[in-house]
C-alpha cells in the first residue's frame, strides 16, 4: 500500500484510490461534492493549538513533528481505554 499526499485543491486522478481529508477545518471554497472524499478524519489531525503554534514556520518543524506524534499516540491510547 502506498500513500500519496495531495492538497485538497488538486484535481482527483483516475484510479487514485481513497481520498481522505486529515484536517480539523473544512477547506475554504471547496464543496463536499467537489472534494469527492471517501472520509474526513479530523480527529487525527494536529490540534488547533498545535497548528496555531507551528504557524508553518520551518524552524519549528522538528518540534511540531514530535509534539504531533505525542498527540497522536495519546489519542490512540485514549481510544483503547
Amino acid at each position: 500500500m502506498s500513500v500519496i499526499l495531495r492538497r485538497i485543491y488538486a484535481e482527483d486522478q483516475p484510479l487514485e484510490g481513497n481520498r481522505i481529508l486529515i484536517d480539523r477545518l473544512w477547506p475554504r471554497g471547496i464543496s463536499k461534492e467537489k472534494a469527492t472524499l471517501d472520509d474526513w478524519m479530523k480527529e487525527i489531525a494536529p490540534s488547533s493549538s498545535l497548528r496555531k503554534w507551528f504557524d508553518h514556520d520551518p524552524d519549528k518543524f522538528e518540534d511540531f513533528k514530535k509534539a504531533y506524534q505525542n498527540e497522536f499516540n495519546e489519542s490512540k491510547t485514549a481510544q483503547t481505554k
